[in-house]
């Protein structure tokens, strides 16, 4: 087994600066709405790395403001943006007989976990996988089929341990580290609110870690999330002691014990799968011939 590997700068991952909210029209933000439309709850879990520009509408001002304004139209529309998650989505919504892919039980399903990705058929996910990534996703593609075979579900971690390339990073000593921080803050992470000091919480949540062979959750630490910029942010009301779901450094919202189970069993699978396809495929070797 190789050294455990740790994300650089010691015990919290080094976050892109935070940048200004403004909301268009210098309009007054509103209170987050606590009970969540789907758009809505769909915001609060893409918001985070929308605002860092890694994916989504080029606006996240806008799109902050449909979602803190419940604007549900607006959302709508820029959502469609989003064509790493749509795609998902809208399986889950077929699978299931929803008519609408940003029902509020399709995005929870997508984001956190639930029944509704049992419904989803492997061939219907292969299917939608291939058309909708096929030249896209990294040297891990063909062994995809291994882990839908395996039983692999319409869940955003496959997306970010299968789809995506940086599983394949972890094989080169130079990639590694930047790979272990994406596919940690990537990931839909489940935490306990420590404490709330404006903008700013302290969440203790499990660290993803690598060593050298298998990823694992590790130790549970400590680390500064938002829940908002200058006051704008989406998160429903927090407290000390609450559950909350984790995507990169931003609080997406409240779970419920029920929640925070399902989303740690559903990625307790997927890293069982990632782990068997690391072991079977040699995809940690071609990526070094990527340049």
């Amino acid at each position: 087994m190789g050294e455990a590997v740790t994300l650089p700068g010691g015990t919290t991952p080094p976050s892109p600066p935070v940048q200004a909210l403004t909301l268009p029209g210098g309009t007054t933000p509103p209170s987050p709405p606590v009970q969540a439309t789907g758009p809505v709850l769909f915001a609060r879990y893409a918001f985070p790395p929308n605002h860092l520009g890694y994916c989504g509408p080029d606006d996240a001002a806008r799109f902050l403001a449909h979602g803190m304004n419940a604007d549900d139209h607006g959302l709508r529309e820029m959502a469609r943006d989003f064509d790493g998650a749509l795609p998902y989505l809208q399986l889950i919504a077929d699978g299931n007989g929803f008519p609408d892919a940003l029902d509020p039980r399709v995005v929870e399903a997508y984001w956190l976990g639930g029944p509704e990705l049992d419904r989803v058929s492997p061939e219907a996910l292969t299917s939608t996988t291939q058309r909708a990534f096929s030249g896209r996703s990294g040297p891990l593609f063909p062994g995809i089929a291994e882990a839908l075979a395996a039983g692999a579900l319409p869940h955003h971690s496959f997306a970010v341990f299968c789809v995506y390339p940086w599983v394949a990073m972890l094989g080169d000593p130079r990639r590694t580290p930047q790979a272990m921080i994406v596919l940690d803050r990537c990931r839909i992470r489940w935490g306990q609110v420590i404490s709330i000091d404006g903008d700013e919480v302290i969440a203790e949540s499990q660290r993803l870690t690598w060593d050298g062979q298998r990823l694992a959750l590790g130790p549970t630490i400590s680390e500064p999330v938002r829940r908002a910029i200058d006051g704008l942010g989406l998160a429903s009301p927090l407290a000390e002691g609450d559950l909350v779901a984790l995507h990169w450094d931003w609080v997406c919202d409240r779970l419920t014990s029920a929640q925070r189970d399902v989303l740690q069993s559903v990625s307790a699978g997927q890293l069982e799968l990632t782990n068997a396809i690391l072991a079977r495929s040699s995809a940690r070797v071609p990526v070094n011939s990527r340049g």
